[in-house]
């Protein structure tokens, strides 16, 4: 039978968690959320309280509320239910056990305010600053690569399709409001090749090409501390190649650029010269003939370094779950958005604790 629980209860298991290893405390210990703030308020601006209501959840509670979602793949009713669940989740929103909690509609209509506003650029930017004044400057090179991010298939006739595509609201839709909330008219369909490798008797074996439904998440991260610099987010069948340019970070201190076969094109080429950077990008094979064993064995060196931003989408769509359940390319993008920034504040945590002396 349970004994009746003591006052110091609680502060023991955060003891307990501590000792464990609890990242967000880590996380907490590490940011100063009050940065966020100025980009939070202009954001999300709140009343003044002359109409009375209940008062307003404090933004920055609420930005790390979004952190909880994003790092733990949490819907609103989830998070909500966690956050009054968790011992770790309360500490790292400043909440005790007697304080209110958002519920579902309230963190629904703070992340509705910030993609209105666009701030997730603002805040991935403030994060970004708040990284180098800690020492981790972009070095090293930059390596480009993007990933698919799944969303819920339509069900949509070819025509209908065809008019998405077009940029039109098919025909009928428009006359079911309902229907039309739910249909998603910027994500696109794409396929994606996985190249098979030949049998050990060097027999070739067929291609697989599997069609997929969504969004890009394009990002460059540095070489040296494997932190995302720069990221776009598109529909899905967006051209990888034309992107480039933009995911470019001019504050690398070094020149060179690895990214896959898609990157390549003269006008890539010349861009990266015209910039002072080394194209790092892989070499395509020659149409109909073999690919020379010095560009082979070039591309495979490549390889070796341009790996890393694979751990990046390994980890991103593993423990962090990305995927876009949203309706619209701006809620999508607020949600890659977030999940980048996510992913910047666990790699901070670990890359001091990697650094922390033993």
């Amino acid at each position: 039978m349970g004994r009746q629980p003591g006052f110091f209860d609680v502060d023991e298991r955060l003891r307990e968690l501590s000792a464990k290893g609890d990242d967000l405390e880590r996380l907490a210990a590490l940011v100063d959320f009050e940065q966020f703030r100025p980009v939070l308020q202009r954001a999300v601006p709140r009343s003044d309280g002359a109409k009375g209501g209940r008062p307003a959840f404090d933004p920055v509670l609420m930005f790390k509320v979004l952190l909880l979602q994003a790092m733990h793949a949490l819907s609103d009713e989830r998070a909500e239910y966690l956050i009054k669940d968790r011992l770790s989740f309360m500490r790292f929103l400043g909440l005790g056990l007697a304080d209110p909690v958002p519920d579902a509609n309230t963190i629904w209509t703070f992340r509705e305010a910030l993609k209105r506003a666009g701030a997730v650029d603002a805040l991935f930017a403030r994060f970004d600053a708040v990284l180098r004044q800690a020492g981790y400057l972009a070095m090293g090179g930059q390596i480009v690569d993007a990933s698919l991010v799944a969303a819920p298939k339509q069900r949509t006739t070819q025509a209908e399709k065809a008019a998405i595509k077009a940029g039109h609201i098919p025909e009928g839709w428009a006359a079911k409001p309902a229907k039309l909330r739910q249909k998603d008219r910027d994500a696109r369909w794409t396929v994606k090749f996985s190249r098979a490798k030949p049998r050990e008797d060097g027999t070739p074996q067929i291609d697989i090409a599997v069609p997929a439904f969504g969004y890009k998440n394009h990002i460059s991260i540095d070489r040296r501390h494997g932190l995302i610099r720069r990221w776009l987010a598109t529909d899905a069948a967006a051209h990888d190649g034309a992107r480039l340019a933009d995911l470019i970070d001019a504050e690398n201190t070094a020149s060179d650029v690895w990214a896959d076969t898609a990157y390549r094109s003269a006008k890539n080429e010349a861009m990266l010269v015209g910039r002072g950077l080394v194209s790092r990008i892989h070499r395509k094979k020659p149409k109909s003939r073999p690919m020379a064993a010095r560009t082979r064995r070039a591309n495979a060196r490549k390889s070796a370094v341009r790996a890393a931003v694979e751990h990046v989408f390994a980890h991103e769509k593993g423990p962090m779950s990305l995927v876009v359940r949203t309706i619209g390319i701006a809620r999508a993008r607020l949600k890659i958005g977030l999940t980048n920034l996510a992913y910047n504040m666990r790699r901070y945590v670990w890359l001091n604790r990697r650094s922390a002396p033993a």
